[in-house]
This record gives structure tokens, sequence and C-alpha cells, in this order.
């Protein structure tokens, strides 16, 4: 089942954040299909919250798409490299985001590894923003796409990851943002090998 709207138009980013555990993205680009289980997610609050983007109202034209109404994606270029796929949570005007940061992979293992440049599969593949961005084939162009669209979706598959599973962590490469780089933002699921090696802030 594709999430519906309202989903993501809920106004606790943080618990967005949770509930995307378990979930899939599946992407469906140039006739070749890939999905994996959402395993490792971080919340951005929005102006309030120093980390992210859009921290005090701040609007750019990267970061417009983030004051869209919830339910879209935006994707952009950390470092010069690496594309980052998040998606826009709350509704129009606030500016919540959840960084996606790692999957599972489940169909299209093949084509991900093609892209990746990987001949052995071991979670490097995917745990990890950038690496899954490129797994997906997730890049800049795709931001403000619809995530029950044709190309990109997420879905509900059945899987439920139970509180005791989900582990909070403060999140990666935040330092700057003093006091809210302490936030237990990041979400992954208990176990998973498909999970980043970032150790917070």
């Amino acid at each position: 089942m594709v999430l519906p709207e309202s989903f993501y138009r809920r106004d606790d980013v943080v618990q967005i954040a949770k509930d995307l555990l378990g979930k899939v993205i599946v992407t469906r680009f140039e006739g070749e299909v890939t999905a994996g289980m959402i395993t490792e997610t971080e919340a951005y609050a929005g102006a309030t919250d120093k980390a992210s983007h859009a921290y005090g109202h701040r609007r750019t034209n990267r970061t417009e798409v983030m004051y869209a109404n919830g339910g879209v994606a935006y994707v952009y270029l950390c470092y010069g490299i690496h594309h980052l796929f998040n998606v826009v949570t709350n509704v129009q005007d606030v500016p919540h985001a959840v960084l996606i940061r790692a999957v599972e992979p489940l169909e299209g293992v093949d084509i991900m590894m093609a892209r990746r440049g990987k001949e052995k599969l071991t979670p490097a593949l995917t745990a990890g923003p950038g690496a899954m961005s490129m797994a997906l084939g997730i890049y800049t162009h795709h931001t403000g796409m619809e995530l029950n669209s044709d190309l990109l979706t997420i879905e509900y598959r059945g899987v439920k990851v139970a509180k005791k599973n989900i582990v909070a962590a403060t999140r990666v490469g935040v330092a700057y943002a003093m006091d809210d780089a302490l936030r237990p933002y990041r979400f992954y699921i208990k176990g998973n090998p498909y999970v980043s090696k970032g150790k917070g802030l």
C-alpha cells in the first residue's frame, strides 16, 4: 500500500521519522525497479531546529520545496558529491523533513550493485544516505517529486517495527547546531546490518 498524504502531513516529525522505519522505498526509473526497506532515519524540525536547512525560516531556491505540503521529495547535494534523499512532512509553510539514511535491499539488488559499482552484496551497498540514494537511482533532479508518483513511492508492506526495536541516537554531522546537535532525532532498527556507521554529532 502506497502511503497516503495524511501519513506525511502530521505535525510530529519525530514520530514520522520513527514510523518510516520498515516502510519500503520503490523507484521505477528508466524501466528499472529497485526497492529497499527503510532502516535508518533522521528528523529535522524546521524553523526551530538549528540543524535544519530551514532554521529561522530560511528560504532559498534549494530549500523552497521544504515549505511544500508533506509527501514530496527533497533531494540535495552534500559536499558536492552525495545526493541525500529527504521526505518533506507537515503542511505547507512548515518546513519539516526526514532524511532517509539507509535501506535494506529488497528488489533489483543487481541494479543497485551496478549503480554503486559493487561486485559483492554487503551492507555498504545501501547503509548511508549517499550510498542509499545512488543505489536507488535518486538524484537532485528528483527533488519536488511526489512520493505517490509512478516513479517514486514509499509503501507499507506489512512490516511494523516494535518500539523496543527502535534505537534513538543523535544525528550525524550536525555539530554546528550546538545544543540542537544533542537532540536524539536519529532512529534505526536495532540489530539490522543495513544501518550507517555514523556515530552521531
